[in-house]
């Protein structure tokens, strides 16, 4: 085992290792850090990891790179994990659902002192993570960084920039954010999609699970809350956005993740500090048929997926975990969302949006950057090792990455 904690100057022999490449996200990832970083100036040290030598060999030939080192290991085999772990600066993960596949790597990466990046959406386990290896983690330097990827990243990232703002103009912080999906063109992934009924499956074997995902201050540090409810489950009209909005099926997971950067943050911007997320629908009447469908609409899907009789059907029509859109589809996506950071009658509002499709396309961008980040810049990084989140991790570092690399993060005038 690596000398531990550990220094962050590349020693190891690969800055990052990419876990799952062979699935449809992986793939991604692995051609975006070919493309944009394997030559040049930064030189990038990267190699592929995950059960079959034969696949990984085919995805760095389609990609080109067949020089790509590969390293083969199994989620469940812990020697093959710590083997992959240790030689890597940073480990990527895109092999979910994470609570079934994720959890002995993210041991692995603790034991090891390894940062590691994933795109779970799943808050049982990140809670689970938590309370496993935090403490551990601060021991040994690993930053372990969950959610980076279309969530939570927007939401993380872009409440962190409305803040800074808000600061530099009014010279505090606001005492509430509220978030607006208000453009999105754009599939599920079909690791989303197994991701959700994972988590129905494991809901009905554990109905305490329940309370952990009913709970807004799920993830943060034990006896740490705030004066936050549940998130939006009905069709209302926002004042602050002018328009009508109706539940966002991510705020599940991404209101959990900024409310957990704040607390480790120290509660920079207040014990009552309030955060919310909606899908925003727009004005008249219009606005507000489309906000009672989506509400009504999540509420049929999540019990679509519960029911036996109806889950084979509904499942039939889903893309399967591997499976996605083909590169012209991709390009045609985008999304945009609104935020607003409100205090004592004061206002300062930004958005966060892309022109790719956010559950692939963008989702590549931003997991790579957010390696790419803890792999290069990881000295720069004032933060020990723990459960995190990206924005008290790689914070404005990051936000900066991902603007030079086409995101935009825009605060308004």
């Amino acid at each position: 085992m690596t000398n531990l904690p550990r220094t962050r100057d590349r020693s190891r022999d690969f800055d990052i290792v990419l876990w799952g490449a062979t699935g449809f996200t992986g793939r991604l990832v692995a051609d975006y850090l070919v493309r944009n970083y394997l030559g040049g100036d930064v030189g990038l040290r990267l190699a592929l990891a995950g059960r079959n030598k034969d696949k990984l060999e085919g995805i760095a030939k389609e990609i080109g790179a067949p020089e790509l080192p590969i390293l083969v290991g199994d989620s469940f085999d812990v020697a093959s994990l710590d083997a992959i772990a240790s030689k890597a600066e940073v480990l990527i993960s895109t092999v979910g659902p994470y609570a079934k596949y994720g959890a002995e790597l993210v041991a692995s990466c603790v034991r090891n002192g390894t940062d590691y990046c994933d795109l779970t959406g799943e808050t049982h386990f990140v809670r689970a993570m938590i309370d496993a290896h935090h403490e551990e983690a601060r021991k040994t330097g690993a930053r372990i960084v969950h959610c980076c990827g279309y969530d939570s990243i927007p939401s993380d990232l872009g409440t962190l920039m409305v803040q800074e703002a808000f600061k530099a103009k009014h010279g505090r912080y606001a005492t509430q954010v509220k978030m607006a999906a208000v453009d999105m063109k754009g599939a599920f992934s079909g690791g989303t999609i197994a991701s959700m009924m994972n988590i129905v499956d494991e809901m009905k074997k554990n109905p305490s699970l329940r309370k952990v995902l009913g709970n807004p201050y799920a993830l943060n540090p034990k006896g740490m809350r705030g004066p936050d409810k549940g998130d939006q489950a009905g069709a209302r009209f926002d004042k602050d956005f002018n328009m009508w909005t109706g539940p966002f099926v991510m705020a599940a997971i991404n209101t959990r993740v900024v409310r957990r950067s704040h607390a480790l943050m120290g509660q920079p911007w207040g014990a009552d500090f309030r955060y919310s997320e909606v899908m925003g629908t727009g004005k008249g009447a219009k606005g507000l048929s489309a906000a009672v469908s989506i509400a009504g609409g999540m509420v049929a899907f999540m019990a679509s997926l519960a029911i036996p009789l109806t889950r084979p059907f509904v499942e039939k029509r889903l893309p399967s975990p591997g499976e996605g859109p083909d590169a012209e589809a991709r390009a045609k996506g985008r999304f945009k969302t609104a935020f607003v950071a409100l205090g004592d009658g004061q206002s300062v509002r930004g958005t966060v949006s892309d022109q790719r499709d956010p559950g692939y396309g963008s989702t590549a961008v931003m997991l790579s950057e957010a390696a790419l980040c803890l792999a290069l810049q990881g000295q720069e990084l004032e933060v020990e090792g723990g459960i995190l989140t990206p924005a008290p991790t790689m914070g404005m570092r990051l936000v900066e990455r991902l603007r030079a690399a086409g995101r935009k993060f825009k605060v308004d005038a």
